[in-house]
């Protein structure tokens, strides 16, 4: 579901252009609010400002996510080169950190969006008196909507996408024209916004100062890129690429990334330039008809009301399909991670559950904010912002990582902007981060009770075993009884097999003419969650039989491998342990965090939870 699928062999794709129109929703969308917020954030330096932030955007946004279209071709985007480059827990619980700001990212669009369509429906002439004051209200009926089309259903988004961005495009090409002829045949009113400029902040020098500092307010026009790179697979790819480098599609990607780039930054500055010129200031001010609207206000004052209303549709419609875009962003992004940690529970997987999740929280937000665009530009821009900067220092690690200094020179310049200019926002309108940390904790909470409650699944994915393994296996089975004794795999001496296999023998009471096997799991990397199983045999000097597997986690494994032994042989094996001297609380604690802890008495409540027939349950012995 969604428009960020990665399709299967037999789904369509489709040719960059248009794919570049479903990442316009969101990204090209922002010109319905952002001339707005310029002038409000920089004053008459906005269209200054905008110079900047457009340098950013060509300068460092570009160049980090062209090399991530190269990296990421399966739509993974930044989060997942970082994942790549930071194992085990510490990347984890990075990337659950990046989910925080991504859900911030992605839900603010909806509500942004959505609170921007009511601003435009609201404005509008035509639309009777009654509707004002009551933008809450029609935003919720708006975010209604949009979790409507996708519980229905939302399986193809781009016809859609290219349609109203072209048209949406095209009128803002049409009001933009206008305002720069106005410029032009009225030369006095940029004379009066120069004279202005000056007499605000003194010499030319000053105003880029100033402009250089405020540029980070602007930061809702950076939006769009790491969509660019998750709607990778539904580009069009060639039969002859391989799969691992799939150049065409690659191409297409940075063609997509690219062009987008360089539409928005012109559309960025003449748009920012015609709107503080030719609109009074105090008509930017909350509840101001050009607040969140400058170009429609623009396209009402000089093109008519008809031209006008046919602007605010086309607006509303593009700011409601943004907020599809983030919603289809996010139906991919959570399952593409939590339940592989782990850490979502199991109706995490099903696309329903988590609109209504989605839509809810969305409606808390916007009656939160009120519904207002201005007070929620500053937690979409943290978000933003922080995907920006982990982006490109992620850039920034993979570079080094293949000793590429120049690149890495010039990607570590881009990290630092990023991250000034996240810093600067943040320390302007803090509220942004606290949203974030609102998410950012409400993830880490969930995830972590979700890893808790699934910790006593079996966890194991594809189950193999090797050739050594299956004779071991069939040569035990042969006496009618299986018996497996766990050992440590640290402790691999003559010695040590030989006292563990007499005391077990002694202890549970196993006939001397019945084989044991032993089995080790060593534990590779605990904080993933499932993992496939490749079980190895190998024979120790003595004549000891030995499985061996690596895993994440050591009773989950041994559960798994009971029941493999028992699918594979039709006989139900036995296994023993020995109890362990530690507290049982930390013994809870090192199973749930590294993968170890009290072995026998966790894998006998995986044994139970995942076999409900006692009489197909391995037999668990401790001693």
């Amino acid at each position: 579901m969604g428009p960020h699928r990665i399709p299967s062999e037999e789904s369509h794709t489709h040719p960059w252009w248009k794919v570049m129109c479903l990442t316009g929703v969101d990204y090209f969308s922002t010109l319905g609010y952002q001339p707005g917020i310029a002038v409000l954030a920089a004053g008459t330096i906005a269209p200054l400002a905008t110079i900047v932030l457009v340098a950013l955007t060509l300068f460092g946004a570009l160049p980090v996510y062209r090399y991530i279209a190269r990296r990421s071709h399966r739509g993974e985007g930044s989060i997942a080169m970082l994942e790549h480059l930071l194992s085990r827990w510490g990347g984890k619980i990075f990337v659950l950190v990046l989910l925080g700001f991504a859900a911030t990212d992605f839900l603010i669009t909806m509500t942004l969006s959505a609170a921007d369509a009511t601003a435009h429906f609201i404005e509008n002439p035509f639309v009777p008196s009654f509707f004002e004051g009551h933008n809450v209200a029609i935003t919720l009926v708006f975010l209604a909507l949009l979790a409507a089309i996708f519980l229905r259903g939302f399986t193809e988004a781009i016809t859609v996408a290219v349609g109203l961005v072209a048209v949406y495009l095209a009128l803002n090409v049409v009001v933009i024209a206008d305002g720069l002829w106005h410029l032009a045949t009225t030369p006095h009113v940029i004379v009066d916004w120069r004279h202005a400029m000056t007499a605000e902040h003194g010499s030319p020098w000053m105003i880029v100062a100033v402009a250089l500092l405020v540029f980070p307010k602007l930061a809702l026009g950076l939006s769009g890129f790491e969509t660019g790179v998750a709607v990778m697979p539904q580009i069009d790819g060639s039969d002859d690429d391989p799969p691992d480098h799939p150049a065409t599609r690659i191409a297409g990607a940075r063609k997509l990334l690219t062009t987008s780039a360089v539409i928005m930054s012109v559309l960025l500055i003449t748009s920012s330039l015609v709107c503080t010129i030719l609109i009074p200031e105090d008509e930017f001010q909350p509840g101001g008809p050009a607040n969140g609207r400058a170009l429609a206000f623009l396209a009402h004052d000089y093109l008519g009301n008809g031209f006008g209303t046919v602007y605010d549709i086309s607006t509303i419609l593009i700011l409601w399909f943004a907020g599809a875009s983030a919603m289809a962003g996010l139906l991919n992004l959570v399952p593409r991670y939590l339940p592989r940690y782990g850490m979502a529970p199991d109706w995490g997987r099903a696309a329903r559950p988590l609109v209504v999740v989605f839509i809810l929280i969305a409606a808390g937000v916007t009656v939160y904010f009120g519904a207002s665009v201005d007070a929620q530009g500053a937690a979409y821009a943290t978000g933003v912002l922080v995907l920006m900067t982990s982006a490109a220092v992620a850039v920034t690690l993979s570079v080094r990582k293949r000793r590429r200094t120049v690149a890495t020179v010039a990607f570590a310049a881009i990290s630092i902007i990023f991250a000034y200019t996240t810093i600067a926002n943040i320390i302007e309108r803090p509220e942004g981060v606290q949203v974030a940390a609102f998410f950012i904790v409400a993830i880490l909470i969930v995830s972590f009770a979700s890893r808790i409650n699934r910790s006593f699944e079996l966890r194991s994915g594809e189950i193999t075993f090797d050739d050594t393994a299956q004779r071991i296996i069939d040569a035990a089975a042969e006496f009618g009884q299986i018996h497996i004794v766990t050992h440590d795999p640290e402790e691999r001496s003559l010695t040590e097999y030989h006292e563990k296999e007499i005391q077990q023998r002694a202890e549970s009471h196993i006939p001397d003419a019945e084989q044991i096997i032993f089995l080790e799991v060593n534990v590779t990397d605990s904080s993933e969650f499932s993992t496939d199983l490749e079980i190895h045999g190998r024979y120790h000097e003595g004549g000891f039989r030995i499985l061996w597997v690596d895993s994440a986690a050591v009773p989950n494994t041994i559960a798994s491998a009971l029941f493999a032994i028992r699918d594979w042989t039709d006989i139900v094996p036995n296994v023993y342990f020995e109890w362990s001297e530690a507290n049982p609380l930390v013994n809870l604690l090192r199973f749930l965090f590294i993968g170890e802890g009290e072995v026998a008495a966790v894998t006998r409540e995986v044994v139970r939870r995942a076999e409900p027939d006692m009489t197909k349950r391995p037999a668990v012995h401790v001693g």
